[in-house]
């Protein structure tokens, strides 16, 4: 599974969100240059993320985005499916109708065990994503990002914060 650069960059532009002080918006071109990043494609992401309703946007010369809700609110399954969608990861075609020694109606009931085995990974996956919030994210940031960088990063951030 592969998923798109934008699921990264929603992820990480959702973390440099959660330390906005209340009222404070962050622009596309503020969140594409700290990434370095193109912001015509940086924009895709921020605009999924606004219509799943995670971030809200506003218009203007201090306008940009902020998180819609709190971190400890936000999974990381809800980042990754504003970008990817609710799909399932794998698309069974059922190819073993195929099977030109099968008798006509076996197994057309049922979902085969290669689709069942897949199904049951997604949704571990998905399970997975669903259990770790970006609160979580922020607090082992907080533990591996040294202490000088992150105060710079903050400041940087900052400065440019509408």
């Amino acid at each position: 599974m592969i998923l798109k650069s934008q699921v990264e960059w929603a992820l990480h532009c959702c973390a440099i969100l959660a330390g906005l002080p209340e009222g404070r918006y962050l622009s596309t071109k503020a969140l594409a240059e700290f990434h370095g990043l193109p912001k015509e494609y940086l924009s895709k992401a921020l605009q999924s993320l606004s219509q799943a309703g995670l971030v809200h946007t506003t218009l203007g010369p201090s306008g940009g985005y902020r998180l819609a809700k709190a971190p400890a609110e936000l999974t990381f399954l809800d980042m990754v499916e504003a970008v990817e969608g609710r799909s399932r990861t794998f698309v069974c075609t059922n190819i073993r109708a195929n099977n030109p020694c099968r008798a006509p109606g076996y197994c057309d009931e049922t979902p085969c065990a290669v689709a069942r085995i897949m199904w049951e990974a997604d949704e571990a996956w998905r399970d997975k994503l669903r259990s770790v919030r970006l609160s979580d994210l922020m607090e082992i940031l907080s533990k591996e990002i040294p202490a000088d960088l992150s105060k710079r990063s903050f400041a940087w951030v900052l400065e440019r914060a509408g």
